[in-house]
């Protein structure tokens, strides 16, 4: 099967599991990324970014592995006549805005919690077909904030059903290289 991983912050971490998942799998995998940096941006513009490269260069993918940092439905929205119909998508979780703890330099911070990454995530779980976690506590812990997550939003209250996200999800632990010890 050939994958394409699409990843708009690819930092070192992300190379380590790439790599792992490349030396277990009898998968061919191909990774359309961009560099670790304004992770914010890439949240945003990175994905406009690796849409327009996926647009202009796509090959014949079976499956789509994106990871967090991606906004999941502008990338399909941009790609709508490039990805091939019959190809799952599923979604790595390597942290989530929902539940990741914000750093005191953020300005955002300072301005009052801000949603809109948590819900980037949110909304790309619920296009995913799949929802992979490198841990079941990342899982759980994402999983059980979302309704009070939606509470302090404007009525008429939005729910999400929460089980069928639960249903989609798994758990896969990040490689481990012995080699290294």
């Amino acid at each position: 099967m050939q994958i394409l991983v699409v990843d708009p912050y690819f930092t070192y971490s992300h190379k380590v599991w790439f790599d792992g998942l490349c030396a277990s799998s009898d998968h061919k995998f191909s990774k359309l990324t961009l560099p670790p940096f304004h992770w914010k941006w890439r949240m945003h513009g990175g994905t406009l970014q690796l849409a327009q490269q996926f647009n202009e260069s796509y090959g014949e993918f079976e499956m789509i592995m994106a990871t967090d940092m991606l906004d999941l439905s502008l990338f399909i929205a941009q790609c709508k006549g490039f990805l091939k119909p019959s190809a799952p998508i599923w979604l790595y979780f390597h942290e989530n805005q929902l539940t990741y703890p914000f750093s005191e330099l953020d300005r955002d911070k300072a301005l009052g919690y801000d949603n809109h990454y948590a819900f980037i995530n949110l909304t790309s779980a619920l296009l995913a077909d799949r929802l992979i976690f490198n841990s079941k506590f990342h899982r759980d812990s994402f999983l059980t904030a979302i309704p009070g997550f939606l509470d302090q939003f404007p009525r008429p209250k939005l729910t999400i059903p929460i089980s069928k996200l639960f249903d989609k999800s798994h758990v896969i632990y990040p490689g481990f290289d012995s080699s290294v010890i």
